[in-house]
């Protein structure tokens, strides 16, 4: 039966394939195809909302359109057939897996003659601490005029020359914008850029989709903040390169 109510929609210009909602959707109404997060029946989607707040690209809404009734048994049904079929056969897993956890193996390269290579013991450039946002206090004193690095959680490990080429003089601030609270981060750093007077900050992300949202959340909390803070952005890739 077709009645107006609340059900989702999912804008596919701002959709990055990042596969966020997926999990915030406990009916399983979204899955991704092509790359994009498509509601896949009306039937499963109850209208509530639950994926919205998972969106770094605030690409899904609720709109009141003609549509079926949700039917709360097809849902169960159908996630349950869903996890059936991913136990039995693990590779159905991979249309709907994120970047940020694909699987992938590198070969690095030999140095072309190791025996020329004087190998020396580097210092590290941190000089706070502590370094995960959601520990930092936002009244910090090292955080008084600092120029700021906001760094996401992977980049450290998978850019090699991290302390000399970035970390150097700044100050760091890390987190995972997939896997932690935004909404922490973002009111922390609101507070940090209206008192502690920042005069400059730098967010380095990874390429993966995901990792995206660490910038337009940084980018926000100035805005709130209602502070002019000179920001600038790098992506680092995968293997290890700047982008």
């Amino acid at each position: 039966m077709m009645v107006q109510r609340n059900i989702v929609k999912i804008d596919e210009k701002k959709c990055n394939g990042c596969g966020i909602c997926i999990p915030a959707c406990a009916e399983g109404a979204i899955q991704i195809i092509d790359g994009k997060a498509r509601l896949i029946k009306d039937i499963y989607c109850d209208g509530l909302g639950a994926c919205l707040g998972k969106c770094p690209q605030d690409a899904i809404t609720i709109i009141q359109r003609e549509a079926k009734e949700f039917d709360e048994k097809a849902a169960e049904e159908h996630v349950k057939r869903d996890q059936s079929v991913l136990k039995a056969s693990p590779a159905h897993q991979a249309p709907m897996v994120c970047p940020s956890v694909r699987e992938m193996q590198f070969k690095n390269e030999p140095e072309e003659d190791p025996s020329s290579t004087i190998t020396e013991r580097k210092k590290s450039s941190l000089s706070t601490w502590p370094v995960q946002l959601k520990l930092m206090p936002p009244n910090a004193s090292f955080l008084k005029n600092a120029d700021l690095l906001i760094a996401a959680d992977c980049v450290p490990f998978v850019y090699a020359n991290f302390h000399e080429d970035m970390l150097k003089n700044r100050t760091l601030a890390i987190g995972c914008p997939k896997l932690d609270d935004v909404t922490l981060y973002r009111n922390k750093l609101v507070e940090i850029f209206r008192t502690a007077d920042i005069r400059s900050v730098t967010v380095v992300n990874m390429e993966v989709p995901c990792c995206f949202g660490l910038n337009r959340l940084v980018q926000e909390a100035i805005e709130l903040s209602g502070k002019s803070v000179p920001m600038r952005q790098e992506t680092i890739s995968i293997k290890g390169e700047k982008m």
